[in-house]
């Protein structure tokens, strides 16, 4: 490197070192100390240079005939007092022009002593600052693992520390899970894609192939088309519910299963299988109407896809405690137990499920129960069915233990363990 470059490079690092932090809490420390020091000094000056205006030796002397030797000279007790002022006030400048001169120095080594001082121990406060700037420059889009892990006393700056790794750790988890996500997605969107182009590609490569046996392709082709479009209004749906609910309100839980009950009761009937509601009114619970909606209607179309012909799915719900409940229960083959609990994962199906199932509609489910502060859980017995419940904080006055009216009888609440 040339003389130039060295010279360019010093006076870069000096720029840089002149507009730091460290450098102005050390100007600081100095500046306090050296202000400090100059009205310490100054108060003494100026103490000292009172006193020994007041304290006059001329003005105290005192001549007594009967102490001196001889006879005074008319005027001469006069000469000798200016003679002793004039040696006084000589020697007082010369005094007072040393002390300025050995304080104006002692305030420059203060100064500069403050500086170097100030300049360590900025540096060692602001230490933590720099190794969390360290730990951001090594951090990039594929890797979050970096941790600052910051030790000593709990103090402002081991707290900023720690609420770095906790974001750290947020934004860890976030990534993963959209990295996870959008490999699901991926796979999902990837299989009716292949089934199309199968197709196509085998259809167009015979020369033979009729009119019919392009229907049947454009059949499939609509199909799988259609399969994709559930898909991403499913995804849709998921990313939307990732945060919590904007539109909150009071939402009569009752109610709103009982509309749900009523837009499947068409579908419930053309698969031959029985639609019943059991919820009373005033199960109030404070939450996004279109998502709670939207949840009902996902666990409904589960229990429909695998209900078999002649049984009967129920919606129910009720209060307990410091809880509402809604609960979906159907006759279907039921849930192994070693897949109860990765059915609420994103394009997790079990082996019961159908096989056109998205995978998608009880993570769904999960995700607005847990953005309402609530909960998804899942009874299932192996050849007996599943009860989907879904658990929301209760809000007004919601009985617990609530009774539902059924044919004009009483019938307990479906059972929930809280």
């Amino acid at each position: 490197m040339t003389r130039a470059g060295y010279v360019e490079r010093f006076g870069s690092r000096l720029y840089r070192s002149l507009g730091s932090i460290r450098f102005r809490l050390a100007l600081v420390y100095s500046v306090l100390l050296f202000g400090l020091g100059a009205i310490a000094v100054g108060g003494i000056y100026w103490g000292l240079a009172r006193n020994l205006d007041e304290s006059s030796l001329s003005q105290s002397l005192r001549l007594d005939r009967s102490e001196l030797g001889g006879e005074l000279a008319p005027g001469d007790e006069q000469t000798l007092r200016e003679l002793l002022g004039a040696v006084e006030t000589q020697s007082n400048e010369r005094a007072m022009e040393q002390l300025a001169d050995y304080s104006l120095f002692a305030l420059a080594v203060l100064f500069g002593g403050s500086m170097v001082v100030g300049w360590f121990l900025a540096g060692h406060v602001l230490k933590p600052v720099g190794r969390i700037t360290a730990v951001a420059r090594r951090i990039s889009a594929t890797d979050l693992s970096q941790r600052i892990a910051l030790d000593g006393p709990p103090d402002e700056l081991r707290r900023l520390a720690d609420t770095f790794d906790a974001m750290l750790d947020r934004l860890d988890r976030s990534f993963d899970a959209q990295r996870g996500f959008v490999e699901d997605a991926s796979h999902e969107l990837r299989n009716p894609l292949a089934v199309i182009r199968s197709n196509l590609d085998t259809t167009l490569a015979d020369p033979d192939a009729t009119t019919e046996d392009y229907r049947v392709v454009a059949e499939q082709v609509s199909r799988s088309t259609e399969r994709m479009s559930r898909v991403v209004d499913d995804l849709v749906t998921f990313a939307r519910h990732e945060t919590r609910p904007q539109h909150l309100a009071l939402v009569d839980v009752g109610e709103l299963s009982r509309q749900a009950t009523a837009e499947f009761e068409g579908y419930a009937a053309n698969h031959d299988v029985r639609l019943t509601h059991y919820a009373p009114s005033g199960l109030l619970a404070l939450g996004d109407a279109g998502s709670l909606r939207q949840a009902l209607a996902n666990l409904l179309s589960n229990a429909l896809s695998v209900a078999p012909a002649g049984s009967e799915v129920r919606i129910t719900a009720g209060g307990e405690g410091a809880w509402i409940w809604v609960a979906v229960e159907d006759q279907g083959p039921g849930i192994p137990a070693d897949e109860q609990e990765r059915v609420f994962q994103r394009f997790q199906r079990g082996r019961q499920a159908a096989a056109e199932g998205r995978g998608l509609g009880l993570a769904i489910v999960r995700q607005i129960a847990e953005s309402h502060r609530g909960e998804a859980r899942l009874t299932s017995t192996e050849g007996f069915g599943s009860t989907f419940t879904m658990l929301l904080p209760a809000t007004g006055a919601s009985s617990p233990g609530a009774r539902i009216r059924r044919s004009g009888r009483v019938a307990e609440n479906v059972p929930v363990s809280l």
